[in-house]
């Protein structure tokens, strides 16, 4: 294979993918580079949430916002159906309702509501809600299946905005202008090298010069529960975890509540997304464990701290139908990271594990910026 083109991108996760789409809204001839003939890792392997409320305040969040906007202008154009808008929030502590509050109170609340347990109740008359003491609702989420949506995403890319992709190979070297892969050399005038958490591929020295190691999830999919809700469903924990919510003063009066009430959930990194699928199944998780090569095995009692945390939230969980291991790119130094690693070539990686959430706002900036164009408006 030996082709010329404007643009190379490696990798067709969503971060690649959103490259390769800023690219071509620049009029760029692109091609998509990979070692599979699909995605098989991060972006398949999550909910399919498109998270707003609740990502880090000054950089994630309004990255978050930009996103979900080109989501929602892509989605209809791809085919890719929207299951669930919005996000619920349901706590039963008063530290967790002190936490919204405070929330509320910044810009990031915009547009956002504390509900009551009356409330809660009327607007998801279906869902066995335990009692809460308040709820935040978002408006801002979107939620899509993305085992289905990335597939038709590319497709669309391909078809409609005119992206090649490569028959699968493997990258052996990037240099300026030039791909090496085991089917041949592939010439581009900027390269955007997006890896995942292939650590040990390209360009190692700068993963590790960003501290760039991988994290686990535990994920499970529950059977059709009989009742459907209009939003993803998250809990008390998950205001521990997203820095939107944990980097408020008000929130450590709640961690330390935590600490003492979940301890459990707490050192297995476990916090409550529960998303539902048009068959009526729920997604839900998950676990957070990290290291270099963390271990591939699904354990049975992190499953249960999992199912323990959806029980206190909306009754017993259905039987989990679907059981499997996600990984991510993690730091713990930035959220996500763009470098030149030489003159033309590129290395982006999303290292929080919300690429689904922020990765078509990353690359927007991104590509402008080294390719100095602006792009089509979408």
């Amino acid at each position: 294979m030996q082709a010329k083109f404007d643009v190379a991108v490696i990798g067709r996760g969503i971060v690649g993918l959103a490259h390769a789409f800023a690219a071509a809204r620049a009029g760029k001839r692109v091609v998509v580079i990979d070692r599979n003939a699909r995605a098989t890792g991060a972006t398949i392997r999550n909910f399919g949430f498109i998270t707003v409320t609740g990502q880090e305040r000054h950089a994630m969040w309004p990255l978050a916002r930009r996103s979900r906007d080109i989501w929602a202008a892509v989605a209809p154009r791809a085919g890719i159906a929207v299951e669930q808008a919005g996000m619920l929030l349901p706590v039963r502590r008063a530290a967790s309702v002190d936490v919204l509050e405070a929330f509320l109170a910044t810009e990031m609340g915009e547009h956002c509501q504390l509900l009551t347990d009356t409330q809660l109740r009327t607007q998801e008359p279906h869902v066995p809600f335990k009692p809460a003491l308040a709820a935040l609702a978002s408006p801002h989420e979107l939620r899509i299946e993305s085992r289905a949506a990335v597939p038709m995403l590319a497709a669309w890319l391909q078809n409609e905005m005119n992206v090649t992709f490569a028959d699968p190979t493997t990258v052996l070297h990037c240099e300026t202008g030039r791909v090496e892969t085991s089917r041949g050399d592939v010439r581009a005038d900027a390269i955007f090298v997006c890896p995942g958490d292939d650590l040990n591929g390209l360009f190692p020295d700068v993963m590790a010069q960003f501290a760039v190691t991988r994290c686990k999830l535990q994920m499970l999919r529950l059977a059709n529960p009989g009742w459907r809700c209009s939003r993803p469903i998250m809990s008390d924990l998950g205001l521990a975890r997203y820095e939107g919510y944990a980097a408020l003063p008000e929130a450590d009066a709640l961690k330390a509540q935590l600490k003492l009430e979940q301890s459990r959930q707490l050192d297995a990194g476990v916090h409550l997304i529960a998303v539902q699928s048009a068959d009526g199944s729920l997604v839900v998780g998950d676990s957070h464990d990290y290291g270099d090569a963390p271990d591939p095995f699904q354990h049975a009692d992190i499953d249960q701290l999992i199912l323990d945390e959806f029980a206190s939230v909306c009754g017993p969980a259905p039987e989990p139908i679907e059981r499997w291991i996600g990984t991510y790119a993690s730091s713990p130094q930035q959220n996500w990271f763009h470098h030149q690693v030489s003159q033309g070539v590129h290395l982006a990686v999303a290292t929080c594990g919300a690429g689904m959430s922020t990765a078509f706002a990353l690359a927007e900036g991104a590509v402008s910026a080294a390719l100095n164009t602006t792009l089509k408006e979408i």
